[in-house]
């Protein structure tokens, strides 16, 4: 396929496939226009109904802003790497487009732009305004660039989750283990250091444990009404 080499092979008739047109198989069906792509049949765009064909499949969904076709990060970025696009925000999601946007002029003050259309970019850490612009960056032979995605170690594929290592393990198990002594003390003997647990079976051998809480303090009925806060009650 065309540029196989530079990029997955759906990335190109996802980027030349017409979308937000009826749909030919439910052409008659409500809400019929074509504003998916399947990634693993490469085909033409598809329709809401068309999905019951395509279950398991990598499904996309294209959207439209300002007149032309961009799709969401978080549903690309799982597939290909995005690195060196810019990125907008439109209606709370972070967007890319799928194809170059030519500028007739740049605007004052301009001094970053597209290296490929030209299209003024907002922010200077990025390259190219699409994805289609910076797939023709790869074909000039830039080596930097790459649709393959890469874990922290430079194999390719998905970033697997942190494991747990032996010696993170490790320090659980002994914060795990202190916080239950500690708790265990602090049943056992309560705050002042003294037992409040008895040891008695029904028979009088002291084996049984009964977790039965200590004999409360004696309470001084007397001194109450001398407590701060509490009228006291005036003589006849």
């Amino acid at each position: 396929m065309e540029h196989q080499e530079f990029c997955p092979p759906w990335l190109i008739p996802m980027l030349r496939a017409d979308y937000f047109v009826p749909c030919r198989y439910h052409g008659d069906a409500n809400k019929s226009e074509c504003n998916m792509y399947c990634l693993d049949c490469c085909g033409n765009s598809l329709c809401s109904y068309c999905l019951t064909h395509h279950r398991d499949h990598r499904i996309v969904q294209i959207r439209r802003s300002s007149y032309h076709n961009v799709v969401r990060v978080n549903e690309i970025q799982r597939f290909l790497d995005i690195t060196c696009v810019q990125t907008y925000i439109i209606n709370s999601a972070k967007i890319l487009f799928l194809n170059e946007r030519p500028q007739p002029r740049l605007g004052k003050g301009v001094t970053n732009h597209c290296e490929i259309c030209g299209r003024s970019l907002v922010d200077a850490c990025f390259r190219f305004c699409s994805l289609g612009c910076k797939l023709g960056g790869m074909k000039r032979g830039d080596p930097e660039l790459s649709f393959t995605q890469r874990t922290k170690h430079g194999r390719d594929g998905y970033e697997p989750d942190e494991p747990l290592t032996p010696k993170k393990a490790r320090r659980s198990h002994l914060f795990n283990q202190l916080i239950n002594t500690h708790i265990f003390n602090y049943t056992v003997y309560g705050q002042n250091g003294h037992s409040d647990m008895s040891f008695s079976s029904p028979s009088g051998d002291e084996t049984a444990t009964n977790m039965s809480p200590g004999t409360p303090p004696i309470y001084n009925h007397r001194n109450s009404s001398l407590r701060k806060g509490i009228p006291r009650r005036a003589p006849f």
